[in-house]
């Protein structure tokens, strides 16, 4: 998105922040402090995590008063822990008052947000899968929160409905099928002028084949897929368009899911490596109870053979 436009709807959110906030003003603030008593705080951090807010919190104090000085110590995207001192800021004290509320707001929100964040994208170091957000956000903070999941390691999937075509199954449903939602949205693009990616949800494999027959489309969107189903769309999809997985995934899952396709991969180099040594059988120990492992494996071509029996004594 276009910084002034970034520039415009933060400067939008702060103005709106200070008028429900202090409405026609601080009256706890005014009536004890003095105008002209200046003061200086500090940004202590109570808690570890990623910060995020920093330059936000500048144009809240600049905003209400310029004449406020920030000394900044830690930047955005910093890992924080108890103890550590973001910045202090000098001026008025009634002025600190009444914009340290909309400060911690801002920042609380936004470090939870890239704290939260990086620990997904720490989960999926090693793999090629990234983290992206979504348009659930809370009105009017969209932008800050998602400037929060880019300190915090993450992606931005789409700004809202304005930047990228994504045909969820309602619009392919009122649409009349996926041929028709994915001609209307190329035919658009085209009368319009728009230069707009298009990325398409499917639910399952006869949907995904249409779309991979049909073509036309820059991702594609496995919504509620297990692990051992995006595999097989793994498979099936072959590199010739981004993939997206969204729906069911869960901190403890994100792993598998992101090491779907290496898992494929993985298992067509021992199939090559066996036909290079001359083998002609690869043989896999798997415990019943990994249905997920089990799926996966009756997919790639694994049969049964035996089964092993044990007892304790």
């Amino acid at each position: 998105m276009d910084e002034k436009v970034v520039k415009d709807l933060i400067d939008r959110l702060i103005d709106l922040s200070f008028a429900e906030d202090i409405g026609d003003g601080d009256h706890t603030t005014l009536s004890c402090i003095p105008a002209d008593a200046m003061g200086k705080s500090k940004l202590l951090i109570k808690e570890e995590g990623i910060l995020a807010g920093i330059e936000v919190a500048k144009e809240v104090f600049h905003r209400f008063d310029p004449e406020m000085k920030v000394e900044v110590f830690i930047e955005d995207g910093t890992h924080v822990k108890p103890g550590d001192v973001a910045m202090v800021v000098e001026g008025k004290i009634q002025s600190l008052l009444q914009t340290e509320r909309l400060m911690l707001n801002i920042m609380q929100r936004m470090s939870g947000i890239a704290t939260m964040t990086h620990r997904y994208v720490e989960r999926l170091q090693g793999t090629k899968t990234r983290v992206l957000d979504t348009r659930k956000t809370t009105p009017g903070m969209r932008i800050l929160e998602k400037m929060a999941v880019k300190i915090g390691g993450g992606v931005n999937h789409r700004i809202g409905l304005f930047d990228m075509i994504l045909l969820k199954d309602n619009h392919v449903d009122f649409a009349g099928g996926i041929d028709k939602a994915i001609t209307r949205a190329r035919e658009y693009c085209k009368a319009k002028g728009k230069d707009l990616k298009i990325e398409i949800e499917v639910r399952n494999f006869d949907e995904l084949q249409q779309v991979l027959d049909l073509g036309g489309v820059d991702r594609i969107m496995l919504d509620n897929f297990t692990p051992a189903d995006t595999r097989k769309a793994v498979e099936m999809i072959n590199g010739r368009v981004e993939l997206e997985s969204s729906g069911g995934i869960t901190f403890d899952t994100l792993r598998d899911y992101a090491e779907c396709g290496v898992a494929t991969k993985l298992i067509n180099f021992c199939k090559q490596e066996a036909k290079n040594r001359d083998f002609d059988r690869l043989e896999l120990d798997v415990w019943e109870f990994n249905e997920g492992a089990m799926k996966f494996y009756d997919f790639v071509g694994f049969k049964t053979y035996r089964e092993y029996k044990e007892m304790n004594i």
